[in-house]
């Protein structure tokens, strides 16, 4: 496969080719693919562990349509944008036409598993219940050594972590440090249940017109503002770094010696 171009945001270097080439890459030689949220990327100097998981990707596709809308009025270059939700139905048409490979799901509850398993059923797609984990509340530091032993032994070709923005890259970074092979790890958040009916439906125009947010604010505004919150800040990143990796934030007990 040809090397695509890349464009690096904030440290980050965003694959700038279509869906279907990026499920090809990672589907090819493993490793694990990102779709950063904007509160996510503007968590760049604030959160050590998802920082060193954000850098370590093999490949990150553009999600965030404030992050692209940003980019363009700044740099006047159009990106392409790939959200987590294009990506996940190209993935699953992909992987229903070929008969669905071995396939482990990483959920986070007992109704995002049942959700999975319903649409399943409809859709005719397989999925193992024993390949579904119910992922715990996971720490700033990410250990899931139990998750580590599941995927030992069945080794599944693709491994779909749906857990959401911040942990997915954390847990998706241990996994394929510590395992002894290398499959395709795929992090897309929320974007599994916006399929399966375990969040608001998305609809394709929302998504083209990057509008899921708003829909997803408007349905639990209580849960989502402070993640709106977050996403402001990252115009200003945008606009001081750019290309750059933000620095790290000193904390309050570094900056006063721990005292």
């Amino acid at each position: 496969m040809a090397n695509p171009p890349y464009q690096q945001i904030l440290g980050i270097r965003f694959f700038a080719g279509t869906a279907e080439e990026a499920i090809a890459r990672i589907s090819e030689r493993g490793g694990f693919l990102v779709a950063p949220s904007a509160p996510g990327m503007a968590r760049l100097g604030e959160d050590e562990p998802y920082r060193r998981a954000m850098l370590a990707a093999d490949l990150a596709i553009p999600d965030s349509g404030l992050m692209v809308l940003v980019w363009r009025l700044l740099r006047r270059e159009k990106i392409r944008r790939v959200s987590g939700l294009k990506y996940l139905k190209q993935l699953l048409v992909k992987w229903k036409g070929e008969g669905a490979p071995e396939i482990f799901w990483v959920l986070p509850g007992e109704n995002a598993r049942e959700k999975l398993l319903d649409w399943s059923r409809r859709k005719t797609f397989p999925v193992k219940i024993d390949n579904c984990y119910l992922a715990p509340r996971y720490g700033p530091e990410m250990e899931d050594r139990q998750l580590l032993a599941l995927l030992e032994q069945r080794r599944p070709a693709h491994v779909l972590v749906a857990i959401g923005s911040g942990p997915q890259e954390k847990l998706a970074h241990y996994i394929i440090e510590r395992l002894g092979y290398r499959p395709a790890v795929h992090c897309i958040g929320a974007a599994l249940g916006f399929i399966t009916g375990d969040q608001i439906a998305i609809p394709d125009l929302a998504d083209r017109f990057y509008l899921g947010w708003l829909l997803r604010f408007l349905a639990q505004p209580r849960l989502f503002a402070p993640r709106v919150l977050m996403a402001l800040k990252l115009p200003a990143l945008l606009l001081r770094y750019r290309e750059r990796l933000p620095p790290m934030r000193q904390s309050v007990d570094s900056m006063s010696g721990g005292s």
